[in-house]
């Protein structure tokens, strides 16, 4: 299967859905027969391919930089594919019912389109040009998706700090990308990792002056350690801020203001979970360096802890999904951080694959049951999932799997992150720091698991008559659950995910930590909120992020705004004098000019004409100065 024609479909549909974009039953098919081919190519390619090849590409002739713009296919890439598209497909299929009174459906689902050409373009680049293109787009449709109900000044304003903050880190992530492939003299992934994986030994280590940029990066044809360190660590900065890590962190619960099924999309298996697949593709580099590995895990381990004990306490439940993925996402990029060079990022990658799983079944449940309630909110929701059997079952199982019980595709990902952290512990690094952060996070978000199911199953009562569904969101959510539930076979059935297997000593303390989770939940009894017994004092400082908008106010915000005073002041007051200067002297001497021609004195006009002229002359001077 050609990498290249899975690409070709989500970009049609994109294409075609913005033409008949006015008639919401044409986009409704052109989504959704879009989403589905790209699904079944993603099923054919997984099952088709057995070992790793790379599609060649148009190329660019760029001088001495090669810009072949391949993409590769693997089974574990195609694997990610295949979720990816399911995930699209559910979206798509849940947004027609959800939206379906929506005047701007045919552009939403157009830009879902664009949004999932993006993201597989990320998972199957082979090129690190074709990664930034896919990387940026992903960042645009990320802001017309959040910001989709325009004429809500939250929704914009939220769709405005999510551009404006991953941009900021995205700014690491180019000029990381552009030294690696100046670096290596090719912007070809393979390319890029052998040539900065080399040794750096070498007799002579001066650079001559006016070296070109990839002759400074590397001595005598070897990498620069330091130079690798500073370009990886530029690179995760990047993917930090896509990935709502802190200390960017914020800006992923404000994207709630989008319609649901844009979150379910952003959340799952796109965007956020891109970075996991960038810094996995460089793994082979960032494994052998320990600056922006030391970055990496640090701000990993304090976002997991972090977001979950946010999560805890939110009163809304969206939110309390969103602070979850900002969690999860933690977990993900903890393997990379953690495992030795030996071990690889499958667990990582796995973790992207359970998640996008089980977080999507659970954002478009909750989807379904703030239509059921009117809103989202945890007071509004309870017992909402008695609304339908199907809706109950999506919400045990989904939130199972976010808990980490074992056998549940959540369950077997984050065993296998737990013995990749262990790995790395023993062997030093920041797989101690990480490790540690991975049992806590265990336990707070088996927690808030337990919190959401007995806020969604309290109190049971009858749903109303719209909590009926079409059947094929019906269809949908059970695939979803009946995937999140036997999904780790994966491992056992194919070779998508190469890592070990899970030693029995980490089932056993991911039982444990659950229990732990689970009990500490319960002291607030079964027909309460926990987080009202439990953290009352906390939830408006959750709502709030503990008041990281204010602090991005203090510290970026103001201070910019500040500055941009200043340079207006000196624009308009100093720069502009000059030209004002010019105008009010060419006045005056008009104005001298034309009283000293009424008065008929030859003498002294020619004086003020002298006057005029040598004025000018002054300000002419002190212009060109």
């Amino acid at each position: 299967m050609n990498p290249w024609l899975v690409l070709a479909m989500p970009v049609a549909a994109a294409l075609v859905g913005l033409v008949v974009c006015r008639d919401a039953a044409l986009s409704r098919a052109v989504a959704v027969c879009g989403g589905a081919l790209t699904l079944l190519a993603g099923v054919f390619g997984w099952v088709a391919v057995t070992v790793a090849y790379a599609q060649p590409g148009p190329g660019l002739d760029a001088g001495g930089l090669e810009i072949p713009l391949d993409l590769v296919g693997d089974p574990t890439r195609w694997a990610l594919v295949t979720v990816v598209a399911l995930v699209a497909l559910a979206v798509q299929v849940h947004a027609a019912w959800y939206l379906a009174d929506d005047d701007r459906y045919g552009t939403f689902a157009a830009t879902v389109s664009l949004f999932t050409a993006a993201m597989l373009l990320v998972v199957v680049s082979g090129d690190l040009l074709l990664t930034v293109v896919g990387w940026e787009v992903m960042g645009w449709c990320s802001y017309l998706l959040i910001g989709h109900w325009s004429r809500r000044p939250r929704a914009r304003r939220a769709a405005h700090k999510a551009f404006i903050v991953t941009r900021v880190a995205d700014i690491g992530f180019v000029l990381g990308v552009v030294g690696l492939a100046a670096g290596a003299g090719s912007t070809r992934l393979a390319d890029v990792v052998s040539a900065w994986a080399r040794p750096t030994e070498c007799i002579d280590g001066q650079v001559a002056l006016g070296a070109s940029l990839g002759e400074a990066l590397t001595t005598c044809g070897a990498p620069d350690a330091r130079a690798r360190a500073v370009l990886l660590t530029l690179l995760v900065i990047g993917v930090l801020g896509k990935s709502a890590q802190v200390p960017f962190q914020d800006w992923l619960a404000d994207a709630m203001e989008g319609p649901t099924p844009a979150s379910a999309l952003i959340h799952a298996a796109t965007m956020v979970a891109a970075g996991t697949v960038v810094l996995a593709s460089v793994f082979p580099l960032l494994s052998v360096s320990q600056t922006p590995r030391w970055v990496l895990g640090l701000s990993v381990s304090v976002t997991m802890l972090l977001a979950a004990v946010l999560a805890f306490a939110q009163s809304d439940l969206k939110r309390l999904l969103a602070w979850s993925t900002v969690s999860q996402v933690g977990v993900m990029l903890s393997a990379l951080a953690a495992a030795p060079p030996e071990a690889g990022p499958g667990a990582g990658l796995f973790h992207l694959f359970s998640h996008a799983l089980f977080k999507a079944l659970l954002f478009l449940a909750i989807g379904w049951a703030g239509i059921v309630a009117g809103g989202t909110a945890a007071t509004a929701l309870r017992g909402s999932a008695a609304a339908a059997p199907l809706l109950r079952v999506s919400f045990v199982v989904g939130l199972v799997s976010l808990a980490g019980v074992p056998l549940v595709v959540g369950g077997v990902s984050k065993e296998h992150v737990l013995a990749v952290a262990w790995e790395g512990a023993v062997e030093g690094g920041p797989g101690v720091v990480v490790l540690l952060s991975l049992l806590a996070t265990a336990a707070v978000t088996a927690a808030y698991c337990t919190r959401a199911y007995l806020i969604v199953t309290a109190h049971a009562r009858p749903g109303p008559e719209r909590s009926r569904i079409p059947a094929t969101v019906s269809v949908a959510l059970g695939t979803l659950s009946a995937l999140t539930v036997v999904g780790g076979l994966v491992l056992v059935l194919t070779d998508a995910f190469p890592v070990d297997a899970a030693s029995l000593l980490w089932v056993v303390l991911t039982v444990l930590l659950v229990a732990v989770g689970v009990v500490a939940a319960l002291r607030g009894g079964l027909d309460r909120d926990p987080a009202e017994v439990l953290a009352r004092r906390l939830v408006p400082h959750a709502d709030r992020g503990l008041g990281a908008d204010a602090l991005y106010h203090r510290l970026v915000a103001d201070p910019v705004v500040r500055l941009a005073r200043v340079v207006a002041f000196l624009d308009t007051e100093v720069v502009d004098a000059y030209a004002r200067s010019t105008a009010v002297a060419t006045r005056v001497a008009g104005w001298a000019g034309t009283r000293a021609h009424r008065g008929e004195r030859p003498a002294s006009a020619v004086g003020l004409v002298v006057g005029a002229v040598v004025v000018l002359g002054v300000t002419g001077v002190l212009l060109w100065s």
